[in-house]
């Protein structure tokens, strides 16, 4: 059995261990709270470019805001969404189990986002094209540099881990030009925009191209923003589950102090009633 100096040092251990998973849970949690706040400001935003798009487009082909005269890739371009470090389970495991289900070298180019994914893909012998840290900030995500990748290619999917609820998440897998319509249909159309009652400088085309790039930049940002709201709710409940268990070790530690403590003042009396028999059996002879 330790000595209860040592399962008092155990004891405070756990109690700081404890105050620390705390305050990530705390932290977490607020940053649950921020990122769903901007997610819904980005899809009233969405929506809003979506009802000016709809009404000015021509065609029903999505041209994620080429020129007409731009060549691309006749390769699907597949971007995986992961956590910068380590600390995110077993789900970015699965985004890439996901990914290698489809993935085929002849027909994909893959750029992923965050380290750990980076990392996972070389261990899998799987080349990527390119490689994005996973932004540090919540908002004001600049998503240009991985906009002018898309635009090279024919179509693009994108894997991402999807917040379901603060104590579920899921990987899954979208088609971007299908999740830009996908978006559109819960817009609500205002007021009539045409050619008619409005002039488009410098061009109706350049507008609707910039539209189309800025809708892109949208969803894009969003899927990093529900990527990390996933990873946040990974690290509160793996908080939550240490939290838990350091207080569950320091009440039986505790437990276990007081026992020493008992056990050690039983064996000291023991030895004072033995000296005292001892004592007592020498004067009588």
């Amino acid at each position: 059995m330790k000595r209860p100096s040592e399962l008092a040092l155990e004891e405070v251990a756990m109690g700081t261990l404890a105050e620390i998973t705390s305050a990530f849970e705390g932290l977490a949690s607020m940053r649950i709270s921020q990122i769903k706040d901007q997610v819904m400001q980005a899809t009233q935003f969405y929506h809003a470019l979506w009802s000016i798009y709809l009404q000015i487009r021509v065609g029903s082909q999505f041209r994620f805001g080429r020129a007409d005269d731009k060549q691309v890739l006749n390769k699907e371009l597949l971007i995986i969404i992961t956590a910068e470090g380590g600390f995110s389970g077993d789900i970015d495991f699965k985004l890439v189990q996901l990914l290698k289900n489809d993935y085929d070298p002849a027909k994909n180019d893959i750029i992923v986002i965050g380290h750990h994914g980076a990392m996972q893909l070389a261990q899998a012998g799987i080349p990527y094209k390119k490689y994005f840290k996973l932004p540090n900030r919540d908002k004001d995500i600049n998503v240009a540099p991985l906009m002018r990748e898309v635009r090279q290619y024919k179509s693009t999917a994108i894997y991402y881990q999807e917040y379901l609820s603060l104590m579920d998440q899921k990987v899954k897998r979208i088609d971007l030009s299908k999740e830009v319509n996908n978006r559109g249909e819960q817009a609500k159309l205002s007021e009539i925009i045409s050619e008619s009652n409005y002039i488009f400088e410098p061009s109706t085309f350049e507008v609707v191209a910039h539209l189309e790039r800025s809708m892109i930049q949208i969803i894009v940002g969003q899927l990093i923003l529900e990527s990390k709201l996933a990873q946040y709710a990974s690290r509160f409940r793996a908080m939550s589950a240490a939290h838990n268990r350091a207080d569950e070790i320091k009440q039986e530690v505790h437990i276990d102090f007081n026992r020493a403590r008992r056990a050690l003042k039983d064996e000291r009396l023991k030895e004072i009633i033995n000296g005292i028999k001892k004592s007592g059996l020498g004067a009588g002879v």
